[in-house]
């Protein structure tokens, strides 16, 4: 019988980088409450679409170790990402508040 080792060693992050993170996303969050009390009419939507976006890769890249796994997992993350979207803007376009 032959052992599996794991070949592939890294170090993940300390308290420090984690915490720069969540101070990255509080940031994001306060735009995202800012921009909803601007008036941006049309463009409201699409700019809060993309900071959530953004928000999703770090916290799923950091805060879930997707970083330092197999690349499926972050293919399969990815792929639930857009089909969020994509139902997300096809609501949007189906009753007249995409655009």
């Amino acid at each position: 019988m032959s052992t599996q080792t794991h070949d592939e060693e890294h170090s993940h992050p300390g308290w420090k980088t984690y915490t720069i993170i969540a101070a990255i996303l509080a940031i994001i969050t306060a735009l995202e409450v800012a921009t909803y009390y601007v008036d941006l009419g049309a463009a409201l939507v699409p700019i809060l679409m993309v900071m959530s976006a953004v928000k999703f890769v770090i916290v799923v890249g950091w805060y879930m170790h997707l970083k330092f796994d197999n690349r499926l997992f972050t293919i399969f993350f990815g792929f639930g990402m857009a089909v969020a979207i994509s139902v997300i803007l096809s609501f949007l376009a189906l009753f007249d508040r995409l655009w």
